[in-house]
């Protein structure tokens, strides 16, 4: 199986935590944003958004970071990130749901618009979408501190997909300067993670 990514895009990090946490056998095959090779043709044939991540495994191609997780966990015989009873697969989903929908759209804008722009030379920050975004990360990690404030992980009391799809934006916290000074449950959770050794290998990969 190939993984395109790119070491800046949590996005995709969030399939590169998933599967160095399954041993998954997978190539890292990292995708220049920068010079817009997701642009090109022979990308573009494998995921006309022009994003990253994209996993090919044979001839079944799939985009979208939280269902490559998925897939990534019902392939692995034994695995234990993504439960297969209803109801923890269910608060999992959840999780994925949030992640997709509220949390990475936020904390994108306040990371393309406070790192990615600088480093594309197209300008300083636009205040309207920061303060708007920034508003709305405050909101959501609020939610998460208070979810943490009585358990070591987000759903139950293992690791599973929830953390790791939540953690990869997070992970852009001091760059894009992200309000997580007050949520002490929050940043204990994130330190949880950050000692993983998933996170570790897809920062440096």
């Amino acid at each position: 199986m190939r993984l395109y990514y790119h070491p800046l895009a949590f996005n995709a990090r969030r399939a590169v935590m998933t599967a160095v946490e399954l041993g998954a056998p997978v190539e890292l095959i990292v995708v220049d944003l920068k010079n817009g090779e997701q642009r090109q043709p022979p990308f573009l044939r494998l995921n006309p958004n022009h994003r990253v991540p994209v996993l090919q495994d044979g001839e079944f191609v799939l985009w979208e970071s939280h269902a490559i997780m998925q897939y990534l966990a019902e392939i692995t015989p034994g695995q234990r990130l993504y439960p297969s009873q209803p109801q923890p697969r269910a608060d999992v989903n959840r999780w994925l749901f949030w992640s997709a929908y509220h949390l990475s759209p936020a904390v994108r804008d306040l990371n393309f618009e406070r790192v990615i722009k600088p480093l594309l030379g197209r300008g300083g920050p636009d205040a309207g979408i920061v303060a708007r975004a920034d508003l709305q990360v405050r909101e959501l990690v609020a939610v998460l501190d208070e979810h943490l404030a009585q358990r070591q992980w987000l759903s139950g009391t293992a690791l599973t997909l929830a953390d790791l799809a939540i953690a990869a934006p997070l992970g852009a916290g001091a760059e894009a300067e992200l309000p997580l000074g007050e949520c002490a449950h929050l940043r204990a959770w994130l330190e949880r993670v950050q000692t993983l050794d998933s996170w570790r290998r897809s920062a440096a990969a």
